[in-house]
């Protein structure tokens, strides 16, 4: 399958509406259509044969990434700031030049082909409900692949891109942004949380929305950059996440492990990101990082139940879990928060106490303004330590 624009035969249909801007199909075929070539060389170099969408502005990007798609060449879409050191060659089936978020430390360079995205936009497509005729609400930058994908996937599709979430009527964010961008988009009809577990606050934010103003399927996906689409569900409907049916998955020590036709160059066969899960046949739990994971006098306790937990009581807009060193348990749980203004402290402690076990129960509290985040949402753990 290659990657070509949606929206044949509408093509006076808006492909893009960003920053007052407009596109519509016919005219951002015409851009892909003119964007220039790479010279010719002998080498393939990342530098001389790729083009470079990471310091574009939306519109531009994605015409370069649909050009590269449509011209066989590779394209970057990396964060301007904080390149990753690639290899001096790339592979020739390389098509998006990319990398980790670098939520853990320093973005890791990507390379993966055409298919190892295209190939999953149909299963997507079926899961998450997103049709031709919506609008699909972008909330970060596109060198954050979970957004570079909602992006591509929209316009793949024949849907419309948009920055504006008062016309939206879909959206992909982390579980932190979905929770305040909804309450801005009065016509959301489908909600896509991924980039970390979703949370109660997120999923209670949508019932309550659903509750008062349109039913919002919300659907939650696992993947990684390295990984792509690995498993999903639709909330509600599925208690825990489906492995997509190409996908392949094992765990090892607790570790899991994946074999995916739509995992990067480099990443094939069997590949593990240092998550902590469970499976039942095609069912996957995910726990979160084993590098997150905050080992108290013996017991495992995993920073992201911590989180959700934390997330969940009144008065907590978004909190992070980390482990302090203690010369008698090894570590003990620290918790950093941003409170909503509603309670305080002592009242969101107290809380916690009846409802945590002790293993889990922070003994150190920090409340900040705002928790440190990479460019896609995601809580900036190594800025935490």
């Amino acid at each position: 399958m290659t990657l070509t624009l949606g929206g044949r035969g509408r093509d006076n249909d808006t492909a893009i509406s960003w920053a007052g801007r407009t596109l519509t199909y016919a005219e951002l075929d015409a851009a892909v259509e003119r964007w220039p070539h790479l010279p010719v060389h002998g080498a393939r170099s990342h530098s001389a044969r790729s083009h470079d969408a990471s310091a574009l502005d939306l519109p531009e990007a994605l015409i370069c990434v649909f050009a590269a798609a449509r011209q066989g060449s590779a394209v970057r879409a990396e964060d301007p700031v904080a390149r990753p050191e690639r290899p001096a060659h790339t592979d020739p089936d390389a098509f998006l030049l990319v990398a980790t978020s670098g939520s853990t430390g320093r973005p890791k360079p990507l390379a993966r082909t055409v298919a190892s995205w295209v190939d999953s936009f149909p299963e997507f497509t079926d899961i998450s409900g997103i049709r031709p005729t919506d609008t699909v609400l972008i909330t970060g930058p596109l060198h954050a692949t979970m957004h570079l994908f909602a992006a591509v996937h929209a316009l793949w599709l024949g849907a419309c891109v948009t920055d504006d979430p008062s016309q939206a009527t879909a959206v992909h964010a982390v579980p932190a942004v979905l929770r305040d961008v909804l309450r801005g988009m009065p016509h959301a009809r489908v909600a896509v949380a991924a980039g970390s577990g979703l949370d109660d606050g997120a999923a209670q934010t949508i019932s309550a929305q659903n509750a008062s103003t349109q039913e919002i399927r919300l659907v939650e996906y696992y993947g990684s950059a390295e990984l792509s689409l690995v498993a999903a569900r639709v909330v509600g409907k599925h208690s825990t996440l489906r492995l997509l049916r190409d996908v392949d998955a094992r765990t090892e020590d607790g570790y899991l492990f994946v074999r995916s036709p739509y995992a990067a160059l480099g990443a094939r066969g069997w590949f593990g990101v240092g998550d902590l899960a469970e499976l039942n046949g095609s069912e996957l739990l995910v726990h979160g990082r084993g590098d997150a994971a905050i080992n108290v006098g013996g017991t495992t306790v995993i920073a992201e139940d911590v989180e959700n937990i934390l997330t969940a009581l009144d008065g907590v807009r978004a909190a992070a879990a980390i482990g302090t060193p203690h010369a008698v348990l090894g570590e003990t749980v620290s918790a950093v928060i941003e409170l909503d203004g509603t309670r305080d402290l002592d009242l969101v402690r107290a809380d916690a106490r009846a409802i945590m076990a002790k293993e889990a129960l922070p003994r150190r509290w920090t409340v900040v303004q705002q928790l440190p985040r990479t460019s896609n949402g995601k809580i900036a753990r190594r800025a935490l330590l």
